[in-house]
C-alpha cells in the first residue's frame, strides 16, 4: 500500500518535490512538554518507540541506509483484524486510490524523513490499534508494524497554532502568508484524502503563471518555474486529520498544492487545490 494515489500526468513534478523535500526534511521545534512516539524506517522495518498513550505526541522520523522514506500511521477501525488488514496489503489495488482505505480506518499522519536527518512534527493521537507503514510502489508497502496507543487518564494538549491551514473539495483556506518560526496547523477539512505541499518560484508573476499552468495541465512548464527545494508540509491525510509543524522554510513565494487524483483520472490541481502563499521572517 502505497496510500499516494498520486496524478499519474503530474507524477513527474511530485517526484522533483519529494526527493528535493527529502534533502531540507521538515525541521519542527521540539516541544518538551510533549511526549515523544519515534519513528525508526530501514530498508526492511519501521520500529514504533516512545510514548503510546493518547493525546498530543511529538513524532519524531528517522531514516538510515535509504535513499528516500515516508513515514505513515493509520488508524484501524474498531472491529478490523489485523488479518483483514494484512490481507488488503497484499492485494495489487492497495498502492491504488487511498480513499479505498477508509473501510479500514483513516490516514493520520503522514512525512517525508531525509536519510540522517530527523523529521518532527505534533499530532494528536486517539486510543486504538494503529499500522506504522513505509509507503511502496507496486503491491504493497516497503515495511509495516502494528502497534496500540492506550487511553491516558489525563491526556496533554497540543500547543494551540498561530495558524491553520485546511484542505477541502477543492482548495487551500486559511492564511496565505505563513512566517518562519510559525507553529502552522495542516488539517484536512475534506472528505477525499487530500496532500499539502509548495514549492518555491522566483516571484509573484511566476506564481502566477505557475497557477496557469497547472490549471492547464502543463506540468513540463511548472517544473520549470521551481526554483529551490519544495516542502512537504503533509503526505497523504483522510477527512479531519491534521498534523502541525514550525515553519522554517526559505522565505518567499510559494505555490501551494494537492496532486492527488480523483477517481475519474483528473488532477486536484485542475480542480482548484493551487494557490499562491508567501512565507516571511
Amino acid at each position: 500500500m502505497s496510500f499516494r494515489g498520486t496524478s499519474r500526468s503530474l507524477r513527474p513534478l511530485l517526484t522533483v518535490c519529494l526527493l528535493a523535500s527529502l534533502a531540507l526534511a521538515p525541521s519542527v521545534a521540539r516541544a518538551a512538554a510533549l511526549p515523544t512516539l519515534t519513528l525508526s524506517i530501514t530498508k526492511t522495518s519501521i520500529t514504533v518507540t516512545g510514548a503510546k498513550e493518547s493525546g498530543a505526541a511529538n513524532v519524531v522520523s528517522t531514516a538510515t541506509g535509504v535513499k528516500e522514506a515516508s513515514a505513515i500511521l493509520f488508524l484501524i477501525k474498531p472491529g478490523v483484524t489485523d488479518a483483514e488488514l494484512e490481507g488488503f496489503l497484499g492485494k495489487k489495488g492497495a498502492s491504488g486510490d487511498p480513499n479505498n482505505t477508509s473501510k479500514y480506518g483513516s490516514i493520520v499522519f503522514d512525512v517525508e524523513t531525509a536519510p540522517g536527518k530527523t523529521s518532527e512534527a505534533q499530532t494528536y493521537l486517539q486510543p486504538g490499534q494503529y499500522l506504522a507503514l513505509v509507503p511502496g510502489e507496486g503491491s504493497g508497502p516497503k515495511a509495516h508494524t502494528f502497534f496500540t496507543v492506550s487511553a491516558a487518564a489525563a491526556p496533554v494538549a497540543l500547543p494551540t497554532p498561530q495558524a491553520t491551514v485546511r484542505s477541502i473539495e477543492f482548495g487551500f483556506r486559511g492564511p496565505a502568508k505563513l512566517h518562519d518560526g510559525e507553529l502552522v496547523r495542516f488539517e484536512n477539512e475534506g472528505f477525499l484524502v487530500h496532500m499539502d505541499l509548495a514549492f518555491p518560484v522566483k516571484n509573484l508573476k511566476a506564481a502566477n503563471l505557475a497557477v496557469k499552468d497547472l490549471k492547464a495541465g502543463k506540468e513540463k512548464a511548472v517544473e520549470k518555474l521551481i526554483v529551490g527545494e519544495p516542502v512537504a508540509f503533509a503526505g497523504p491525510l483522510s477527512h479531519e486529520a491534521f498534523q502541525q509543524e514550525t515553519i522554517t522554510a526559505k522565505p518567499g513565494y510559494y505555490v501551494q498544492v494537492c496532486f492527488m487524483e480523483t477517481q475519474d483520472g483528473r488532477d486536484h490541481t485542475l480542480l482548484g487545490m493551487e494557490r499562491i502563499i508567501k512565507i516571511t521572517k
